[in-house]
């Protein structure tokens, strides 16, 4: 996946409805914070920063340090592992998850400080590297 040309405030005036427009302000203006990169469109997902990884089954990719997507439903974001955060996911607050992904209906029935911190250590990981399982090199 790469970046596409596009503007993220037009896409996300596009957004309905207007709790995951409100939703989407939010979330980045914390990775913007987390990561210090900018928002891009990565197609229909806002991701911030860039990365390469590679699985040791030879999959490979590049894809956003920090990314999520205003879905209609919810809103999706992106970890490497839901698995690494389950004693911060016990304190999120209504969410729900799949193996990578965290899907939250509307950000202020969350704790945003546990969602700091979940979105902090994804970061970190990705910055250092990742570990067996995965590696990951920064490329922007």
């Amino acid at each position: 996946m790469k970046p596409t040309a596009g503007s993220v405030a037009g896409f996300i005036a596009g957004v309905t409805p207007a709790r995951r427009q409100r939703d989407a302000d939010t979330l980045i203006g914390i990775m913007s914070a987390i990561t210090g990169h900018d928002p891009q469109l990565w197609g229909t997902i806002i991701g911030f920063g860039s990365c390469h990884y590679r699985y040791p089954t030879g999959n490979e990719g590049d894809m956003a340090l920090l990314a999520f997507a205003p879905r209609r439903s919810a809103s999706t974001i992106y970890l490497t592992s839901t698995q690494a955060h389950a004693d911060a996911l016990a304190r999120l607050g209504p969410h729900k998850t799949g193996v990578g992904c965290l899907y939250i209906s509307d950000l202020t029935t969350v704790d945003e400080t546990v969602l700091r911190g979940i979105l902090e250590k994804t970061y970190a990981f990705a910055m250092g590297g990742g570990d067996e399982n995965v590696r990951i090199t920064v490329t922007g």
